[in-house]
C-alpha cells in the first residue's frame, strides 16, 4: 500500500511582486534654477535665490513656515512687490548686517530680510505686505548660507524643486528677472509714494525695464524706497 500524500497547506499566499527589467523608480521633480551671490562685505555668506511663477501650493508652503518646520528656513517672498534687483539686494544685506551684529528685530534673518523690505516697524505688517500670502503665485525664495551648517546651491535647488509646485524661473547675472513681476502699483502703495505714470506688472504695459519718462520715473521711486529703507535700518 503506497503511503499518503502529505496533507497540502490550502492557505492562500499573496502573490509576490514581479520584478523586471523594465522597472522605473519613482519619478523626481527637476531641481529649481538657483542663482547664487556673495554682497561686497560677506563673501563668505552665499545668499540663494530661487524663483517661481505659475505656483500652485502657496498655502502649504505657508503653513510649513507657520509651523517654523527647520527644512523650510527661508524667506518667501511675493514677487510683485519687488521692484528691482537693488530693492532685494539692499534688504538682503541690511537682514544679514542686523543678523551677524546682533541687531536684528526677528528670529532668523530670512524673516529679517521680510522685515527689512517693509517702511516702517511693523513686523505683523511686514509680512502681510510682502511675505508669500495664500494667493501668491509668483514667489522668490531667498536662502542665506554661511550661518552654521553648509549649505550648498545643490540641495537648495533639489529641495525647492520637490516642495515648490510652480515653474521655475531661471535667472541671469544681472537678475533683472527679480522685476519682472513687479506691480508698480502695488509697491506705490505700500511706500505711500501717491499716483505715478507707470503702472502694471514688470514687462507687462509700462516696464521695470521700459524707456524715457517711464524708466527715469520708477529710477526717481527706486531711489526713493532704498533711502526709506536704508534710513530705517540706520
Amino acid at each position: 500500500m503506497a503511503p499518503s500524500s502529505p496533507p497540502q497547506d490550502t492557505t492562500s499566499t499573496p502573490p509576490r511582486p514581479q520584478e523586471t527589467a523594465t522597472s522605473q523608480p519613482p519619478s523626481q521633480s527637476p531641481p529649481a534654477h538657483i542663482h547664487t551671490l556673495t554682497l561686497p562685505h560677506y563673501p563668505t555668506h552665499p545668499i540663494h535665490l530661487a524663483l517661481f511663477r505659475s505656483v500652485t501650493n502657496a498655502p502649504t508652503l505657508r503653513s510649513q513656515l507657520l509651523s517654523s518646520n527647520p527644512l523650510f528656513d527661508y524667506a518667501f517672498l511675493d514677487a510683485t512687490v519687488l521692484l528691482s534687483p537693488t530693492h532685494l539686494l539692499l534688504a538682503a544685506q541690511l537682514a544679514l548686517h542686523a543678523h551677524l551684529t546682533g541687531k536684528g528685530k526677528t528670529r532668523t534673518p530670512h524673516s529679517e530680510l521680510v522685515f527689512r523690505l517693509h517702511p516702517n516697524n511693523n513686523i505683523g505688517e511686514a509680512y502681510r505686505k510682502f511675505g508669500m500670502g495664500d494667493e501668491s503665485r509668483e514667489v522668490l525664495v531667498v536662502k542665506f548660507g554661511g550661518l552654521g551648517e553648509a549649505v550648498a546651491a545643490e540641495w537648495v535647488g533639489k529641495h525647492l524643486g520637490e516642495v515648490v509646485e510652480g515653474e521655475s524661473v531661471r535667472m541671469g547675472e544681472d537678475m533683472e528677472e527679480v522685476a519682472m513681476f513687479a506691480d508698480v502699483a502695488k509697491v506705490r502703495k505700500i511706500y505711500k509714494l501717491g499716483e505715478g505714470g507707470a503702472k502694471g506688472k514688470g514687462k507687462k504695459g509700462t516696464d521695470v525695464n521700459g524707456d524715457g519718462k517711464a524708466r527715469d520715473e520708477l529710477k526717481g521711486m527706486e531711489s526713493v524706497i532704498l533711502g526709506m529703507m536704508a534710513l530705517k535700518g540706520s
